[in-house]
């Protein structure tokens, strides 16, 4: 045998699958799962259901948390045989709090090609339809179970002025949104997105305090993606201040509306956005109150 003869190693394809709605798959998922020798699945009951939508008759094996790392030498070694493998997760992107991560890390280390099939990601399909802040956000998947260190973990995200995103279980759903009062306030804006593109999806998008209202006394079900809005700073310890300010500032007709609020932004520290929020609420209550 010719000792140069390499054989050319398989690629590992880290596959999205929809996470409700099982239209919501690319033409290209389809495609390379049809392909590969081999698909590696969190849970084969599941994934079987979705194969069997589109005709899919590909071998599984699982590989899910706890047998992750030893079914990923296996996987490997059909990769270094030129064997190629998808890998899919029961909903949504791979890795992306699912199991994936050691077996993308390895291939990675074995000079695996590895490639990403994108497709849904219930995070990013909650956080396009939030009305929230899209420009910078923070994942942080799922909060610890026990009361105290859901606390900890919350009161230290007080100051954090991005978006946050959290995936939440219905049945610690108003726990969770009652620590986010206690500690954000009750006015911090939420959406809580459940049953994202299932036939019973449900947005709400309020203040954590009214989302508590909606929500109790009634049975939660589904899965749940929450999210918060980034601090705006200390608002109220700012508004007398920023009221004080504005009253100086529109004594000068050279200023216009936009010269004020840059003004106010420099002296206060706080985002223009949040000044021009401020600006339009002084206004408009002037005017309601002008005989």
């Amino acid at each position: 045998m010719n000792e140069n003869f390499r054989v050319e190693q398989g690629t590992l394809y880290v596959v999205a699958t929809p996470i409700g709605n099982l239209e919501d798959i690319t033409l290209r998922a389809i495609r390379v799962l049809q392909e590969v020798a081999l698909i590696a699945a969190e849970d084969t009951r599941h994934t079987t259901k979705l194969l069997q939508a589109y005709g899919i008759k590909t071998p599984l094996t699982s590989l899910f948390e706890w047998n992750e790392r030893t079914k990923s030498d296996l996987i490997l070694a059909k990769l270094h045989q030129g064997e190629s493998v998808a890998y899919v997760s029961d909903a949504g992107t791979p890795g992306v709090s699912d199991p994936g991560y050691v077996l993308i890390r390895k291939a990675i280390e074995a000079e695996i090609r590895v490639v990403a099939i994108p497709g849904a990601s219930a995070l990013l399909t909650a956080l396009s339809v939030s009305g929230l802040p899209m420009d910078s956000f923070v994942f942080y998947a799922f909060l610890p179970h026990s009361e105290g260190k859901k606390k900890n973990v919350l009161a230290a995200l007080k100051a954090e002025k991005r978006t946050m995103i959290f995936y939440d279980s219905p049945k610690r759903l108003l726990e969770t949104l009652r620590i986010i009062r206690d500690t954000f306030g009750e006015q911090r804006r939420v959406v809580i997105a459940r049953e994202l593109t299932k036939r019973y999806e449900e947005i709400i998008r309020e203040s954590v305090g009214r989302a508590i209202d909606v929500l109790t006394d009634r049975e939660i079900k589904g899965e749940i993606t929450l999210l918060i809005e980034g601090s705006q700073g200390e608002r109220v310890l700012h508004e007398d201040q920023i009221r004080q300010f504005y009253d100086e500032l529109s004594r000068d007709p050279s200023l216009s509306t936009k010269d004020i609020i840059q003004l106010l932004s420099e002296r206060t520290g706080l985002p223009k956005k949040v000044i021009y929020k401020e600006v339009l609420d002084i206004q408009s209550k002037r005017e309601e109150d002008e005989p």
